[in-house]
């Protein structure tokens, strides 16, 4: 979601996905800690539009995906899925041992 800045709450949000503390991502963003609270800050104090796009990146590239609003559905983040999608078990694999 690079069209638009993203909010407090999503940086937060994302952070908190990743189980980083301020401090973790602020050296992964090369952005001073003071920076990073300022930008996860709700209000009109906010950090620098450059400060707020590195933190971003910095999560985006380990994995977060900030969404658009859409469909009168919020803002919001989720995790980049890391591996193939679980297609579940065949049915040539349904056996009473594995609960079925």
């Amino acid at each position: 979601m690079h069209e638009g800045s993203v909010t407090p709450a999503q940086l937060r949000a994302g952070r908190a996905l990743l189980g980083l503390s301020q401090a973790e991502l602020a050296e992964r963003a090369s952005v001073t800690v003071e920076l990073t609270a300022e930008a996860e800050a709700d209000g009109e104090a906010g950090a620098s539009e450059a400060a707020v796009a590195a933190l971003q990146a910095a999560l985006e590239r380990h994995g977060v995906i900030f969404l658009a609003a859409d469909g009168g559905e919020g803002l919001g983040v989720r995790l980049r899925r890391t591996g193939p999608p679980d297609e579940g078990l065949r049915p040539d694999q349904l056996t009473s041992d594995n609960g079925i």
